[in-house]
């Protein structure tokens, strides 16, 4: 008796392509440009149509495209195999896994490493990042939520080496030139840290800029602060990165006033930026009481 054919279908799915941004890394999910970061946090929809100032804030689609085992018919395109070979199967099933499923179950393990991460459970969200690397190897460079959770493991070189992949593809990317500062100021000492910094293009924000300028300059950390009374957003981020940098300088209780200020500030405690919840984990990876808990970011 002929073994009957068996049909893997494939249906059509968007590339998953990264683009260029100035806050936020837009993907294309379904049919929606989405930025990839924190999960349906930000306003009052989950799928918010721009990024944020932070570029930290908005998640791809929980939808994706599905893949069907389809036996005895011809749906879309779809792949034919003369014989139900268990070779054959093995092969189409990592074609799939290579193909659109792959993003997507990427998509999903890059969700669940940050919600873990949001719980204060920084090594899981490694390995659920690392999962989606093992997915779509093609994210890494965009995996900078795995690059932080790295930092607060005390996994410095891998850090670094995420952070300088992420500026390879997008040079004006000022958050990712600051953290690879801090990982290699670890391994380093912070002078040279700063003859390896990374320079990228001018930021558009002036709290960035202004941080930028003081982890590559060494300037004081007046110039930043003097920027934090312009909004919530502001305020949060010049405390925030003046108290990263006080790190950088092993000045532990400068850095605990600083970093506290920021988590306690407006912003820190209602905004549901990712590095909100980064701010609130830097705290309890250090031991410090702060106000608010660590939860789910969806």
């Amino acid at each position: 008796m002929a073994t009957p054919a068996i049909l893997l279908h494939f249906p059509a799915t968007p590339r998953l392509l990264p683009c260029p941004r100035v806050a936020g890394r837009p993907y294309l999910v379904g049919s929606q440009l989405l930025p990839v970061g924190c999960f349906g946090v930000k306003g009052s929809s989950p799928l918010p149509s721009q990024p944020s100032s932070s570029g930290r804030t908005e998640v791809p689609s929980k939808r994706g495209g599905r893949r069907g085992l389809v036996v005895g018919t011809v749906s879309g395109s779809a792949i034919l195999l003369g014989t139900a070979s268990v070779a054959a199967v093995v092969l189409a099933a990592r074609a799939m896994a290579t193909s659109g499923g792959g993003r997507e179950a990427a998509i999903l393990a890059t969700r669940r490493g940050m919600n873990l991460f949001a719980q204060g459970d920084v090594k899981g969200s490694v390995v659920e990042f690392d999962k989606a690397l093992e997915l779509d190897p093609r994210q890494r460079p965009y995996l900078w939520q795995r690059g932080l959770s790295l930092y607060y493991l005390n996994r410095f070189e891998e850090g670094a080496k995420q952070f300088r992949d992420d500026v390879a593809v997008n040079p004006n990317d000022t958050e990712e030139s600051i953290w690879c500062f801090l990982c290699e100021a670890q391994l380093h000492g912070p002078e040279e840290a700063r003859r390896r910094f990374l320079k990228v293009g001018r930021d558009s924000r002036p709290v960035m800029r202004a941080a930028y300028e003081l982890f590559r300059d060494g300037v004081d950390t007046k110039e930043l602060l003097e920027l934090a009374n312009a909004n919530a957003h502001d305020f949060f981020y010049a405390y925030l990165y003046v108290g990263l940098y006080y790190e950088s300088q092993k000045k532990s209780e400068a850095a605990k006033e600083a970093i506290t200020t920021a988590v306690s500030s407006p912003y820190g405690l209602r905004s549901g930026d990712y590095m909100a919840t980064l701010a609130k984990v830097h705290c309890a990876c250090r031991g410090w009481p702060v106000e608010g808990s660590l939860n789910a970011i969806v």
